[in-house]
């Protein structure tokens, strides 16, 4: 026994391909000969040998490109270039790649997917058998190691899925955009989705829609009691499918969850009308005429000129001006 979680993908791989081979009409030694059969194909000396050739058909990335398009991974000049973004997170409040810890999303022949779950598997140690195997650890070694095939052989052809090409390869079905650097010169921007934010998002608000507490909360309301916690309300979203009947065409993250994702409001805010206009320019011309000012300008305008100065004269200079603000302010 190499590892537990090995152990237990070939069991129900086995258990998946009887059910689908073995009828209820097959006679007894029909049955036996399909339990030999199965139990040949996956030997790991069979069974490793060709699913790292069929490795190569399945893209490790971060931003599948598929999503923009569902023919957008292969063109005239070859396989679209396979991106995984490998930020660093950092404290700066930003939802970019790197600040959310998500799984990587995969790509490709969807008859290879059985070849992403097997390298995808949590080894006892919590890394993927595909780390181990890049870092070509003890397991690996073990794993990797048969009589018949090369254990280079089938380390390289495993690696083939996370291989970035040194050529960059884009689409014409990529939603692109060219933003100015310089005078008349252009760097060509391709936009892509980020499956992994994408379907982090959904599994977030269904839990925070359909979660057992959720649903305690909604029951409580429903019958008129207390609950400590209560629940939120998301409102506004919209779902959206990507690859109709075939989801798997897109991505493997993509097919684990139905083609299905949701997507957060995105409208302008709505405003308050204000019951104050503030002036603009002059505030003597936008706020209020001059025949509505004169009475009180010209009681200001002795005041100021008198040659008394007294407490009542200080007085009418402070009274003035306020009523002034008082009878004639904005509107």
């Amino acid at each position: 026994m190499i590892d537990p979680a090995i152990d237990d993908f070939f069991a129900e791989r086995k258990e998946a391909w009887l059910k689908k081979n073995i009828s209820a009409t097959m006679q007894e030694w029909e049955v036996r000969e399909k339990e030999q059969e199965c139990e040949q194909n996956f030997l790991l000396t069979n069974w490793l040998p060709d699913a790292a050739k069929r490795a190569g058909q399945i893209s490790v990335a971060s931003h599948p490109c598929t999503f923009s398009h569902p023919s957008a991974r292969k063109n005239k000049n070859g396989y679209v270039s396979s991106i995984i973004a490998k930020n660093k997170p950092q404290a700066d409040g930003f939802l970019r790649s790197g600040n959310v810890n998500v799984e990587l999303d995969a790509l490709g022949n969807a008859a290879a997917l059985d070849v992403y779950k097997f390298l995808s598997l949590a080894m006892a140690d919590q890394r993927t058998l595909l780390v181990h195997i890049e870092q070509e650890s003890e397991l690996a070694k073990q794993l990797l190691t048969l009589p018949n095939c090369d254990y280079q052989t089938l380390r390289d052809g495993f690696l083939k899925m996370i291989d970035i090409d040194q050529e960059s390869i884009s689409s014409s079905k990529i939603k692109q955009v060219y933003f100015p650097v310089a005078d008349n010169e252009y760097h060509l921007l391709s936009l892509l989705t980020h499956s992994g934010y994408l379907f982090e998002l959904r599994k977030r608000l269904d839990v925070l829609r359909f979660g057992d507490e959720v649903k305690q909360a909604r029951e409580c309301r429903k019958l008129n009691q207390f609950h400590a916690n209560g629940y939120r309300e998301i409102f506004g979203l919209t779902t959206i499918g990507f690859g109709g009947t075939k989801p798997q065409n897109i991505s493997v993250l993509n097919n684990q969850n139905a083609g299905k994702a949701h997507l957060l409001a995105s409208i302008p805010p709505e405003l308050k009308p204000r019951n104050l206009r503030l002036p603009k320019t002059d505030f003597f011309k936008e706020c209020f005429t001059a025949w509505q000012a004169k009475e009180v300008l010209d009681a200001l305008h002795s005041l100021l000129n008198t040659d008394y100065n007294n407490i009542n004269i200080r007085e009418g200079r402070v009274r003035i001006p306020a009523k002034l603000n008082s009878d004639s302010g904005p509107t």
